[in-house]
């Protein structure tokens, strides 16, 4: 059974950072095919930053330069460290994966296993 843990929320002023971690467990989760979504009320749901077997992580343009994802498969940890943090980043974000190895790069609806979201709100 796959469990995927956010933790790392919180309130925050414009400017701070936070350090989003995501701890999974289960072994059909593809370590190489995960991501952190957001979505804040009345918006719809973005892919904020993604991690695939290709290369690098990729980024929304809306966080590029500001938050970075990283990967620790020995702890099965996937962490999103946010920085100069803005209004408009205040959202629910959710840790996703998807299971069985089936993308190079998974695209948007690929992802199968969603986290029960953590509450980030960023304060002008």
């Amino acid at each position: 059974q796959v469990q995927l843990m956010e933790s790392g929320g919180g309130s925050v002023q414009a400017g701070g950072s936070l350090r989003l971690s995501c701890v999974h467990s289960g072994s059909t989760v593809d370590t190489y095919c995960m991501a952190w979504f957001r979505q804040a009320p009345g918006k719809s749901r973005e892919r904020v930053a993604a991690i695939f077997r290709t290369g690098d992580p990729t980024y929304a343009d809306s966080v590029k330069g500001r938050f970075t994802l990283s990967k620790d498969d020995a702890e099965n940890t996937l962490t999103l460290q946010m920085s100069r943090l803005k209004p408009e980043d205040t959202a629910m974000y959710y840790c996703v994966a998807d299971s069985g190895g089936r993308y190079l790069q998974c695209p948007v609806s690929a992802y199968n296993y969603w986290g029960q979201g953590t509450q980030v709100t960023v304060s002008s």
